[in-house]
């Protein structure tokens, strides 16, 4: 930032902030942060505007830095990127209505314009990048998180457990439906698991690879695999694509795979 930018700032400092706070209670407005108690958003705008203020006679690296460790922190707390860069508009408008009562010189006035909104901009790209970048890892975090609930492994008896599917099952999903069907069978000791597909909405000749894989790698643990929940249209699409499920019992429903499970593992249902 130009060094006579840099001393009106700093000489101006009070007069900048008073009129910044009044256009910063019109943001508020517009990005619906009317749920967020007076006290909370007068104190958010005060710790802002010191750190933009305190901004302006740091170097590029320096400033980087400071605007990643600040974005960090709201963004954790939900504050929305629309509050950060109307902020700075409203800080560039602030400082350029002060600038014009001070020269009259259109040159001049051009290029502090110019030098300020470049200095604006790098600090709303750094804030939109940060923010960003943050979201997508909250994003793939969410993502595996949910992955990881698709594929629930859950011991229903003794060495009975059923693994309940619900939606498309893509790479990824397989792959995980694997890897807890094997730590699964493993930690619980199941001697036979049940895979529902009931909520599964199309098997293809690649669901059915998966399932299949899955349920070999089952079989090599020492357990046997049941797929349960083939729905009639399920079972006339796997016989139209020629798909092979002889190697492993097929249950219409998750009632009739438990009463097979308990026959293989010598379990019975006894009325009390």
């Amino acid at each position: 930032m130009q060094p006579y930018l840099v001393s009106l700032i700093t000489n101006q400092r009070q007069a900048l902030l008073e009129q910044w706070e009044k256009e910063l209670e019109a943001v508020r407005q517009e990005n619906y942060l009317d749920s967020v108690s007076d006290t909370v958003y007068k104190n958010t705008n005060r710790e802002f505007m010191q750190f933009i203020i305190g901004m302006v006679d740091t170097d590029q690296q320096e400033a980087k830095q400071r605007i990643s460790a600040f974005a960090e922190e709201y963004i954790h707390s939900g504050w929305p990127l629309a509050y950060f860069t109307q902020g700075l508009q409203a800080f560039r408008r602030t400082v350029l209505a002060v600038y014009s009562t001070s020269t009259s010189n259109m040159e001049d006035f051009a290029e502090t314009f110019s030098n300020l909104e470049n200095w604006v901009d790098r600090i709303i790209n750094q804030l939109i990048h940060d923010y960003t970048g943050s979201w997508e890892d909250i994003f793939e975090m969410q993502k595996l998180s949910l992955l990881e609930l698709s594929a629930p492994l859950i011991p229903v008896f003794e060495d009975v457990t059923v693994m309940p599917l619900i939606g498309t099952i893509d790479t990824n999903r397989a792959k995980l439906i694997m890897e807890n069907l094997l730590s699964g069978v493993i930690e619980h000791r199941s001697q036979v698991v049940l895979i529902d597909i009931t909520g599964v909405p199309v098997v293809d000749t690649m669901v059915a690879h998966h399932i299949i894989q899955a349920s070999e790698a089952v079989r090599l643990v020492g357990a046997t695999c049941i797929l349960v929940g083939i729905r009639p249209e399920i079972a006339q699409t796997i016989v139209n694509l020629g798909i092979d499920l002889s190697r492993f019992p097929t249950k219409s429903s998750l009632k009739k795979g438990i009463e097979t499970a308990f026959e293989m593992t010598n379990k019975k249902v006894v009325a009390l």
